[in-house]
């Protein structure tokens, strides 16, 4: 893929924001740099970069896909409070263990959702 200054608007979106956001998000918080732009163009752009291994895709039933400046390994917590999706790094060596069984599978990814409350969401119950 070559440069275009959309997707760089995209892509600097995607990495300078840690709320996991939508396209639509993104689409509003650039439009007025780039008056030319479409929700399109974004969503275009959006799975080039996930192709290209620059964003993550967030997946979570039922929602707008997110996006994830954070390429590591990681899982997702979608608080059914107030819609934040957080990210959640856990040690995944049960799960592995129970792949690793499975010799009749041949997983290639793992992916896990987690559905809760988010920690401000959480502090706030207890209040």
């Amino acid at each position: 893929m070559r440069y275009s200054r959309q997707r760089e608007l995209v892509l600097r979106q995607v990495q300078n924001r840690c709320d996991h956001p939508t396209a639509d998000d993104i689409y509003l918080a650039i439009r007025e740099d780039c008056p030319g732009l479409s929700l399109g163009t974004v969503y275009r752009n959006l799975n080039g970069l996930v192709e290209m291994g620059r964003v993550r895709r967030v997946s979570i039933p039922g929602m707008a896909d997110r996006f994830d400046r954070t390429l590591s390994e990681h899982d997702h917590l979608y608080c059914t409070r107030c819609g934040k999706v957080e990210d959640v790094f856990l040690d995944k060596t049960v799960i592995n263990e129970m792949i690793e069984a499975r010799k009749d599978l041949a997983i290639e990814h793992v992916s896990l959702n987690l559905y809760g409350l988010c920690s401000a969401c959480r502090d706030a119950a207890r209040s």
